[in-house]
């Protein structure tokens, strides 16, 4: 009989995944999940390849953990994206190639597909740039996120938010192929932006989606 995932198994497999299809390399990026009274996170440092249950660590929301580990560098975003957004249960942040071009150019993703939208608006925005770590990269993400599941951070890298693991892991993959898109798009001449009207008919046809209204 196959044993039943849990957090730390879920959390271990997305962070393989991740290198295996060409997102993440080596120990860059992180994940967590929402567990217990705060969070099960990444440790700092440490390859996919040597992940263990017992090398994940939980953080409560007021940061403290007890663990021989530390927990990743980006630990206050998810703490913070937690405290802040109670539709949040999981958190993935990459180091992917093209969204890491689109935000070293400090640019929001704009409408130039109505995948954008999945993000939950006209946009994938870019933060303002903090250095890596930071309590100050923690609240240029949150502002960046209001209203949406996923942003840049400038000079660094990408941030998907979702209601488990595997629809943040989802979200970060279709944004990094979304920037890649975007970038080829402009190499050859300037895309056409969908309207703030376009988007909001593709935001409520997913929601008709989701509640299984769509013919």
């Amino acid at each position: 009989m196959t044993a039943k995932p849990t957090p730390h198994t879920e959390l271990i497999r997305l962070m393989q995944d991740l290198v295996a299809q060409g997102i993440n390399r080596g120990a860059s990026g992180n994940a967590s999940v929402r567990h217990g009274r705060g969070m099960l996170i990444t440790p700092s440092a440490l390859l996919p390849d040597a992940l263990t249950p017992e090398t994940l660590v939980e953080v409560d929301l007021d940061g403290r953990y007890d663990h021989p580990l530390k927990p990743s560098s980006e630990w206050r975003i998810h703490r913070d994206i937690y405290a802040a957004r109670a539709d949040i249960d999981a958190i993935v942040h990459t180091h992917s190639t093209h969204a890491v071009a689109l935000a070293c150019l400090r640019e929001p993703l704009p409408p130039f597909h109505y995948m954008v939208a999945m993000a939950g608006g006209c946009d994938i925005r870019c933060s303002d740039y903090a250095i890596f770590g930071s309590e100050a990269l923690s609240r240029t993400a949150l502002a960046a996120l209001e209203g949406r599941t996923a942003c840049l951070l400038a000079n660094h890298g990408l941030i998907a938010c979702g209601s488990s693991l595997d629809r943040a892991a989802t979200l970060a993959s279709e944004v990094e192929h979304l920037c890649e898109a975007y970038l080829k798009a402009r190499a050859v001449g300037e895309p056409v932006l969908l309207t703030d009207t376009d988007i909001t008919d593709v935001l409520e046809r997913f929601e008709r989606y989701r509640q299984g209204q769509l013919d």
